[in-house]
């Protein structure tokens, strides 16, 4: 389960990345589905990635600004700022992802597909986000 979860992540990031890449709202995990192999379950955990991070998009941007000192949303690379809505759209919807994992899961992205630098700014963030009880879901 775990090795499909982070499948789905990937999944999901990359189609978000897509999303932020292209400008366009509409693209989806079908995109990422023609290029990647992965297993139906991961797909399906992706979309729904996918799915509330658009629906919340607004709100989860809101929640990374307020917790990430003189940032904004749109000056973060594209990755990081995709990785962190995937980790705050868990925390905050996801009830069977304990938060640590959604933390965990954005680090261990993070070194995989940004830079060098990412994961303790991702580290902060979501740091400061878990720290900050009046944003919990």
């Amino acid at each position: 389960m775990n090795g499909l979860r982070r499948k789905a992540r990937e999944l999901a990031l990359q189609c978000l990345y897509q999303v932020d890449q292209s400008g366009n709202p509409e693209a989806g995990i079908d995109l990422i589905r023609q290029n990647f192999q992965a297993a139906k379950k991961a797909v399906e955990y992706g979309e729904t990635l996918v799915t509330g991070v658009k629906a919340h998009r607004s709100e989860l941007d809101i929640l990374i600004e307020k917790h990430a000192d003189n940032w904004k949303v749109g000056r973060m690379a594209v990755i990081d700022r995709n990785i962190l809505r995937i980790a705050l759209y868990e925390m905050l919807y996801a009830p069977d992802v304990p938060d640590a994992v959604a933390v965990n899961e954005a680090l261990e992205i993070a070194k995989r597909f940004s830079s060098d630098e990412s994961p303790a700014f991702i580290n902060g963030i979501l740091d400061a986000y878990c720290k900050a009880p009046s944003d919990a879901g």
